[in-house]
């Protein structure tokens, strides 16, 4: 893949960030990332708009997805001669007609498709945990119980992982939808075993779904920017909670069926 690592964990991460006596941690972006992949035995990484829906749509329809790390438009033909070397079909611009990283795109793949899908976000914190230690999962509003189960199989500490999103300048810009997808993958694991992070985005979830999972994720700020650029029609997919059963897992080099 593109060169991409965790990186050091975060030099300020003292023993007490590391929700260490909770077995259901939650953390956010590149730094949390790479102190849940420390420790934890689990990693499942949320991008709810939208790659972490678009792998569940592809997964579920029998494709694979190969996570790549996007920094910037310029990175799309280094993505692409990535793609082909390795024997997996590029994935298009985001606003053209082949499959892209808009959900509704994917929603007639065909099974055994191996695709390349690039993102700044998920496919990038996935292709930084991806053999590192930890069982990855990606994890949406559409597949929460799937992939909460799925962990739930594996034992150890199952790290949360809320991709968020950028601001202009590459800092993290919290993302509401992503702390509601962990938030519903967190729900459906043990309570007992949340910490304090992971329990407040179960609040968050739950909130959300009492006033409606699609007009919130219709009203934050990730969906109107995609409408701003003209790609705003996929929220109602990625609302879609529990409408799936997968539970893409990294294995063999790709996220696929566990």
């Amino acid at each position: 893949m593109i060169a991409v690592g965790l990186g050091p964990v975060p030099v300020d991460a003292r023993p007490e960030h590391r929700q260490r006596r909770h077995e259901i941690r939650l953390e956010w972006g590149p730094e949390g990332a790479a102190l849940l992949a420390a420790k934890c035995a689990v990693v499942i990484v949320v991008d709810v708009l939208s790659f972490s829906t678009a792998v569940d749509i592809a997964v579920g329809r029998g494709a694979a997805i190969l996570p790549q790390r996007r920094v910037g438009r310029a990175d799309r033909a280094a993505e692409e001669a990535e793609a082909r070397a390795l024997g997996v079909q590029p994935a298009g611009p985001r606003g053209g007609t082949r499959p892209s990283l808009r959900p509704s795109s994917l929603m007639e793949l065909p099974a055994g498709t191996r695709l390349a899908l690039p993102s700044p976000n998920g496919a990038t914190l996935c292709a930084a945990v991806a053999g590192n230690g930890p069982v990855l999962f990606a994890g949406c509003l559409r597949n929460a119980s799937a992939v909460a189960a799925a962990a739930r199989a594996i034992e150890g500490p199952v790290g949360l992982v809320s991709a968020g999103e950028r601001w202009p300048g590459g800092t993290l810009r919290v993302a509401i939808e992503d702390a509601i997808g962990a938030g519903a993958i967190a729900a459906a694991l043990p309570a007992a075993d949340r910490s304090p992070e992971a329990e407040q985005a179960v609040a968050q979830f739950a909130a959300a779904r009492d006033r409606g999972l699609a007009d919130v994720l219709a009203a934050c700020a990730s969906r109107q920017e995609l409408i701003a650029d003209g790609y705003g029609a996929d929220v109602t997919l990625a609302a879609a909670l529990d409408a799936s059963t997968a539970a893409p897992r990294w294995r063999d080099g790709l996220l696929q069926a566990g």
